[in-house]
């Protein structure tokens, strides 16, 4: 029988939810999943530029193997983030998926033909979410280590 077992690091993921509810039933469904992550969260969109550009407190964060992007946030709106991330050229590989309140807000997102990789459904359950996994899983880098999804 093979094992469960994940080798390498965990995945790495980027949280951007002001609404700390949602956040906290998003981190709930991933624990509760048994995925091997480490999540960390950031409450507004300028938090989510400082952490991935390494300014200030996030001087020593890591890179995120996936981020979760809200796009109604103070500060910096999640479009503004995006925009940022798309633009530069250690970023624009990385893997984004908006978090959005419907499947009908989904639609509207869908026709601005936003620069994504995909989109949840809060409150994000983890079904949803390994199958978002599954649909990206082949595009993602070599060095993202996720244990098998079967």
């Amino acid at each position: 029988m093979m094992s469960q077992k994940v080798v390498g690091r965990p995945m790495e993921i980027l949280l951007v939810e002001d609404n700390l509810e949602d956040a906290g039933l998003a981190i709930q469904a991933l624990r509760e999943g048994g995925l091997e992550c480490r999540i960390s969260l950031v409450r507004d969109g300028q938090e989510a530029l400082d952490f991935l550009h390494h300014r200030g407190i996030y001087a020593r964060t890591p890179k995120p193997d996936l981020i979760l992007l809200d796009l109604y946030l103070p500060k910096k709106d999640g479009r503004e983030v995006l925009a940022d991330i798309r633009s530069d050229p250690l970023l624009r590989s990385l893997t984004v998926v908006v978090l959005t309140a419907s499947q009908l807000h989904e639609e509207i997102l869908r026709q601005e033909q936003l620069a994504v990789d995909g989109y949840m459904v809060k409150p994000v359950d983890f079904p949803q979410f390994i199958a978002l996994v599954k649909q990206l899983r082949q595009s993602w880098l070599k060095e993202v280590i996720l244990p098998p999804l079967d």
